[in-house]
């Protein structure tokens, strides 16, 4: 049976307590980056590239701890019957 809660952040290379807080930290930057959207809706003139610059730097930053992950991993490749995608 899946550990609903352990099974997920295993995969990533981390731990519950680890996970819930890298969650939580993208979770407020996007709250940021979605309150300045909205206010760059009502004031164009204010926070032009807020939103799209902070989804680059979390999609940067999840790359490169999956890279990280990735390369700390075992390489089993065609053991396992092929390579693992990503």
């Amino acid at each position: 049976m899946p550990n609903l809660f352990k099974d997920h952040p295993a995969s990533v290379g981390e731990t519950y307590v680890e996970h819930m807080g890298s969650a939580f930290g993208f979770a407020v930057r996007l709250l940021g980056a979605s309150l300045a959207c909205f206010v760059h809706g009502l004031l164009p003139f204010l926070f032009t590239s807020t939103g799209s610059r902070t989804i680059r730097q979390l999609h940067q930053q999840m790359i490169e701890h999956r890279r990280r992950h990735d390369a700390d991993a075992p390489q089993m490749g065609s053991a396992l019957g092929g390579n693992r995608a990503t």
